[in-house]
């Protein structure tokens, strides 16, 4: 690539591959199986109707809510480096 400018392909496949790494991290993460009727974090019980309303729930809504504000946003970053770095 003369002058280190990226091929407009080359962006566009960052971009789905950034995409798709959030899909697969947000697939991890949906529950599986027979909810719990018990929080696995606080022991508090988990109401019959979120219980239907999310297979495989492990966590009341506390500590979801709270787990949630700690894990923050999925993605965030860049992959291969800064957007600014790859157009000059």
């Amino acid at each position: 690539m003369a002058g280190g400018w990226s091929k407009d392909g080359d962006v566009q496949q960052q971009i789905d591959d950034s995409v798709q790494d959030e899909l697969e991290r947000a697939r991890r993460s949906i529950p599986r199986g027979e909810s719990a009727h018990e929080c696995d974090e606080c022991g508090d019980p988990i109401p019959e109707a979120r219980r239907q309303a999310v297979p495989g729930v492990r966590l009341c809504l506390s500590c979801q809510a709270e787990r949630d504000r700690r894990q923050g946003p999925g993605g965030g970053f860049n992959r291969r480096g800064s957007k600014d770095s790859q157009l000059r």
